[in-house]
């Protein structure tokens, strides 16, 4: 949308509170935040560019080749007194050649070098001195970041290889799919209790993505991170791939081999703050606290140890609306989720806090800053790829975040339904599933904002972290040890695999707009993450995923990982979740029987533990219907109690079926099978 447009949508009626009537009390709020935005814009791009021209500050600041081959590196350090280069090819010790300028007035530093002062694999800092000290960084724009194995120290390495990634699908676009994302970690990807790497995702595991269904990989932990138990959300060097999985080009290389595949990759992108290292990251690096971050108690988050972005700086903006350009036209990311929404929108982070009215998000407490950087992030990256995909990480329920720009919202395709994992596990903690209330459930499900699109999960990689379990380890816990082989009989067992295939299937059809699944979790992977520490003597054993498990046939997991194939290629053919719904058709409290109707297919549930009905009546559209799915069947672990691809009449508006325990039912009409 144009300037002019965004005037008029100012002036005039605004989208947003024209589909939302709570929010008409809130209008001057939103109006102000639209002029706070616009203002902010114009700032930016002074009317003498486009905002994605402006979010271009990789292509200047960092370590750069020119056409003759000779190299400029520029800084934005406004407190340093004096920067030098120092690296591998001075013996680290500064020299007068490799010592910066300052350009201007406004804290940019640039070293100009000969093509021969430099080359490909050298290892290099900042020298950085200021009022009162000195140290070594590592440029805020560095591409590549490297630890030494022994010292463990980091330090920026230039990379310019003699043969870099030559793109087979670059011209890949997203599809108009609904995203079925597949969440992943590189690292952790692999069987055996060591680092996984970029290539051996790339051959062993996006073809195992690729065979279940999904079409969307989720990358976590690109972004370089000093830490690695830290999963990768205390992030140092924001434009550099990590290092420990591999190099850019291997990267490149999965990202390509994703895209040849059909799939679209986005990644996590953490913009809600930064680890506090100075060796590492961008803590003091110009000696200053507030260079990139707020001032005393506000830049610092209390709760994750880090520190917090000051969204009114000009040139953070200028950093952060960069960064979200680079992935996508460096490593061709079809995406981001953007992590840690919530502490980003409210200046208390959102911790420890409700949100049960709308005056919690319109007070005091929202930082317009954080919120206004946020919308012009989203119309930078949809700028830059139309077909990009935007996913917020918000528990808050924030009033416009996925609602487009033009409607007087922040922007992003999709949010997270946070509530519904939420929901999922404290039910089973807490109430015994003889007790699940259907018509409560079914409501958990739907209560959504009809005005933006939602991605449902039971759960993500937040709930299979060591300390907390997965909803496959809460339904069978120890007996997943012992008693998941197919020759052996064990209830709580049999419960488990029957209530994870039921919750998985409700969450996906029930879903807004998408639907997401942690690495494993599609299997019932039976045990936590714990990434190395010193509280596990730096152990891999549980910072890996046990493939082997699903693939023996003598075991139940393939069982899970089946029925989950099922599922997704079952939303793929029908486009399920593309299609609005689910519609309502029956719910019984005592018998524990729900059922809806959703992209013309009938969902039919029965969480009972121990009723089975026969002759169940179901109400229904006229016509006649096939059995499709259902989860009781013996190729996904059930006792097959029921004839596949039976057919069922309607008779006055009602079928009747024969509904076991524990087991749902997806019918289709005759003209859709």
């Amino acid at each position: 949308m144009s300037n002019e447009g965004r005037n008029k949508m100012i002036e005039k009626e605004i989208p947003l509170v024209a589909s939302d009537p709570y929010l008409k009390p809130f209008e001057p709020v939103i109006r102000r935040r639209l002029q706070h935005i616009r203002d902010t814009e114009q700032r930016l791009t002074q009317g003498k560019m486009s905002l994605p021209d402006f979010a271009a500050g990789h292509e200047y600041f960092g370590l750069h080749r020119m056409e003759d081959g000779s190299w400029v590196l520029r800084e934005w350090a406004p407190n340093a007194g004096s920067i030098a280069l120092i690296g591998d090819f001075n013996h680290w010790t500064p020299a007068t050649d490799f010592y910066f300028r300052r350009l201007g007035t406004n804290g940019v530093w640039e070293v100009k070098l000969p093509s021969d002062r430099l080359k490909h694999g050298d290892l290099f800092k900042l020298l950085v001195s200021w009022p009162g000290g000195s140290g070594e960084r590592i440029p805020a724009y560095a591409r590549r970041v490297v630890q030494d194995d022994t010292t463990k120290i980091f330090s920026a390495q230039v990379w310019w290889p003699d043969q870099p990634h030559v793109w087979k699908n670059g011209n890949f676009r997203r599809s108009h799919e609904a995203p079925r994302i597949y969440e992943a970690h590189v690292g952790m990807a692999q069987i055996e209790p060591r680092l996984g790497s970029y290539r051996e995702f790339q051959e062993k595991i996006l073809p195992r993505i690729v065979e279940a269904g999904y079409n969307t990989i989720q990358l976590m932990a690109i972004q370089e991170h000093p830490y690695y138990g830290s999963f990768g959300y205390h992030v140092s060097s924001f434009f550099a791939a990590s290092s420990r999985f591999g190099t850019p080009e291997e990267l490149k290389a999965l990202v390509d081999a994703a895209h040849g595949a059909g799939l679209a990759v986005i990644m996590d992108l953490v913009h809600s703050h930064s680890v506090r290292n100075e060796l590492e990251g961008l803590g003091r690096l110009d000696g200053s606290s507030n260079q990139y971050f707020h001032e005393g108690n506000r830049g610092d988050h209390i709760a994750w140890d880090s520190r917090c972005f000051n969204y009114g700086k000009t040139e953070v903006l200028h950093f952060l609306l960069s960064n979200c350009r680079f992935w996508l036209d460096e490593y061709h990311f079809d995406g981001y989720r953007f992590d840690g929404v919530t502490s980003m929108l409210y200046y208390d982070h959102g911790l420890g806090k409700a949100f049960t009215n709308y005056e919690d998000y319109f007070g005091p407490n929202v930082d317009d800053d954080a919120l206004v950087y946020l919308t012009l992030a989203n119309r930078v990256i949809h700028s830059v790829r139309p077909d990009a995909l935007t996913v917020a990480e918000d528990v808050s329920g924030m009033p416009g975040l996925g609602t487009t720009g033009e409607a007087g919202g922040i922007g992003f395709d999709y949010r997270l339904a946070m509530g519904t994992p939420d929901h999922w596990i404290k039910l089973i903690k807490e109430v015994s599933d003889e007790q699940w209330h259907v018509g409560n459930l079914y409501y958990e499900l739907t209560n959504r904002r009809q005005d933006e699109k939602t991605i449902s999960y039971a759960e993500s990689h937040d709930q299979a972290l060591v300390g907390d379990k997965t909803i496959i380890f809460r339904l069978i816990d120890a007996d997943m040890y012992t008693s998941m082989s197919v020759f052996t009989n064990n209830l709580r067992v049999d419960r488990g695999i029957a209530l994870h295939k039921i919750i998985r299937l409700i969450t996906l059809a029930t879903a807004g707009h998408g639907y997401l699944n942690f690495m494993g979790n599609e299997f019932g992977h039976p045990e936590w993450i714990d990434f190395p520490r010193q509280g596990n003597d730096w152990s891999y054993h549980y910072a890996r995923r046990q493939w082997n498990l699903r693939d023996d046939s003598t075991l139940r997991y393939r069982f899970l990982a089946e029925f989950d194939k099922a599922m997704m290629a079952l939303c793929r053919d029908y486009r399920l979740i593309e299609t609005p719904g689910p519609h309502f058709l029956k719910e019984h409290i005592s018998d524990q029987t729900l059922a809806f109707e959703r992209a013309g297919l009938i969902f039919i549930f029965n969480f009972s533990p121990d009723k089975s009905f026969t002759d169940y009546p179901i109400p229904v559209p006229p016509g006649k219907y096939r059995l499709l799915l259902d989860s009781d069947a013996a190729a996904f672990g059930g006792f097959g109690r029921i004839i596949p691809s039976q057919d069922y009449i309607e008779i006055t508006g009602k079928i009747s079926v024969y509904l076991p325990s524990r087991t749902v039912l997806v019918l289709a009409p005759e003209k859709m099978t």
